[in-house]
């Protein structure tokens, strides 16, 4: 049996939890709108929901904001993405000492411009000291292009006399992940319908429960969430074992 919160209503959820924000094309085509406008109810909605995240206790969680893939996307599309998470930085920036949600950025945020680089910076610098949340955005994320991303780091630190080769486990090659100190996510949700984890935290996913849900993100609600935490709580996570 699953403990309780401190309210003993609800299972306490697991301590990491991430998703792949996916629908808000879908989302607005049904409505007649650009997917600009799609983007910008999934913004809303992520809001309401790290919101909730942190009323139910959740210590980490990581979303999939922005993909190594999703630059194949019309050059509108990509800008109206960026603009919204620039919005979204500066607001959080903005009441930063209200929420106290620690920030971190996993990808490669060297494509991005320069100005949406010091943002994110300023956000990891100046939450680095709080501790109430933990939200790491997924952007220019892939889990391959992670993956190439630590070997490389490894074997600049083989050549540099560091290591050797036969040092390399699983524990040395996680710590040149983006993800280093984060434990991994016990619970990964995908809501949308798509039945795939699309290049999303492979190695850290090894693991994790997954949860599909038929509902497009913009629409994505507290309810839902919580059917996905009732899911995990009915799994028998046997790690290999019996």
């Amino acid at each position: 049996m699953a403990f309780l919160n401190a309210e003993k209503t609800k299972p306490l959820p697991p301590r990491h939890i991430a998703i792949i924000m996916d629908g808000n094309g879908r989302w607005a085509k049904k409505r007649g709108l650009p997917r600009s406008a799609g983007h910008a109810a999934g913004a809303e909605t992520f809001r309401k929901i790290a919101n909730y995240c942190r009323t139910l206790g959740v210590e980490y969680l990581t979303v999939y904001a922005f993909s190594t893939e999703n630059w194949r996307r019309s050059q509108e599309e990509v800008g109206a993405i960026m603009r919204l998470l620039g919005n979204y930085l500066q607001e959080a920036l903005r009441d930063m000492e209200k929420n106290h949600v620690r920030f971190k950025f996993f990808g490669d945020l060297s494509r991005l411009s320069p100005q949406l680089q010091q943002l994110c910076r300023d956000a990891e610098e100046k939450s680095a000291g709080y501790g109430d949340v933990q939200v790491n955005f997924c952007l220019n994320y892939g889990g391959r292009d992670e993956l190439v991303h630590a070997a490389r780091g490894f074997a600049r630190d083989v050549a540099a006399g560091k290591y050797a080769p036969e040092d390399l486990t699983e524990a040395l090659l996680a710590s040149y992940l983006y993800s280093a100190d984060v434990p991994d996510p016990e619970l990964i949700i995908r809501p949308s319908g798509e039945l795939r984890t699309s290049n999303f935290l492979l190695w850290q996913s090894a693991y994790s429960e997954y949860v599909f849900m038929d509902v497009l993100w913009p629409d994505f609600g507290p309810d839902d969430l919580d059917r996905a935490i009732a899911q995990y709580h009915g799994r028998n996570r046997r790690f290999g074992g019996v």
